[in-house]
């Protein structure tokens, strides 16, 4: 509140108040007191005036400047209601009467936004465990009746259980402290089970494959990883050139492990990288390629955050390297050993 505002808002208790010193003055000067005695009942009148504005200004401002800082450290400023105390003066009771309908309008509508959403997400979990089961069976039968058609089949089923799996990560990823294990892993176990995961798809488009002895143990969750790396193979399969490689291979850096995934495709253009982890980004590549939705390494980042696992992309103008960052449990590894 600035006093320009103060001194707007009160400009009739000031007109009042002059009108007053007019009609005093008028009456003292009517009964016969001199010009003096007038002008000194004036300036005192004044000055209680002044003093009385200046005071009730700074008490008031102190007030609300208490209750916007109150309102900036709340994450949630429509519970302001619940933290402030009650107002005195009558008028301010009406506003505050309006804030607390207000606040409980709010509650009642995100209480039911949550229950939907809830909903929702269960529908969406359930769905996909449904459809997973023909998946299933499909592949079976593709198993049992092994020819060319049924290795394309094979393929095309990895892709399907790509996207069942990323809604369904995409549907968990918000709370994955509730689903995820975290334990000791071999590197090399989450990258073979990874590459077995689309090996039809990988064979299908005749991307050779080279992964170097990694030698390295982890801790975070085999699951989500294993995801995580799927979506970046799908990726490089995605966004293959020519004849298409792969290149897996991992280094120990300080107090990380680094697990990097190469390829030799169209790359990513310099302009592009600092936005290919924003959600829905496609960039120009996703110009040329429909197929992109902008989702898989937008959720590879967002699992990746939840479970500190680092996670930078690299590329020049030809082939791209995504790297995933591990922390080494120095202290978890020195108890268990």
């Amino acid at each position: 509140m600035s006093g320009k505002q103060y001194l707007k808002n009160q400009l009739a208790v000031i007109l009042i108040n002059l009108l007053g010193m007019l009609a005093l003055a008028l009456f003292l000067i009517a009964s016969g007191n001199n010009i003096q005695t007038v002008l000194f009942i004036l300036v005192v009148w004044l000055l209680v005036l002044a003093s009385c504005l200046l005071f009730f200004f700074f008490t008031r401002k102190k007030a609300l400047d208490r209750l916007l800082n109150m309102a900036e450290q709340l994450e949630e400023r429509y519970l302001l209601p619940e933290i402030m105390q009650e107002p005195e003066r009558a008028d301010e009771q009406v506003f505050y009467q309006i804030m607390k309908m207000a606040e409980k309008s709010m509650l009642e509508q995100i209480g039911e936004v949550q229950r939907e959403r809830k909903e929702y997400k269960e529908y969406i979990e359930q769905w996909i465990h449904e459809v997973k089961t023909p998946i299933t069976a499909m592949k079976l039968i593709c198993e049992n009746n092994r020819c060319s058609f049924t290795r394309e089949l094979m393929a095309e089923l990895e892709n399907i259980n790509r996207f069942t799996e990323q809604a369904l990560y995409y549907a968990r990823s918000e709370h994955t402290e509730k689903d995820d294990s975290v334990r000791e892993i071999r590197l090399s176990d989450v990258v073979y089970g990874a590459i077995a995961d689309s090996k039809y798809l990988l064979r299908q488009n005749n991307v050779a494959i080279t992964v170097d002895d990694m030698e390295y143990s982890i801790y975070s969750d085999d699951k989500w990883v294993r995801f995580i790396l799927d979506q970046i193979i799908s990726n490089v399969i995605k966004y293959r050139t020519g004849h298409p490689i792969l290149h897996l291979f991992a280094v120990k850096e300080n107090e990380r492990v680094v697990l990097s995934v190469e390829d030799n495709g169209i790359g990513i253009p310099q302009s592009d990288l600092p936005r290919i982890f924003e959600k829905g980004f496609t960039g120009q590549n996703g110009r040329t390629i429909h197929s992109s939705t902008g989702i898989g390494l937008y959720l590879c980042k967002r699992l990746c955050d939840k479970l500190g696992i680092g996670i930078a992309a690299r590329s020049e103008g030809k082939g791209t390297i995504i790297s995933l960052s591990f922390h080494i449990n120095d202290f978890v590894t020195g108890v268990q050993g």
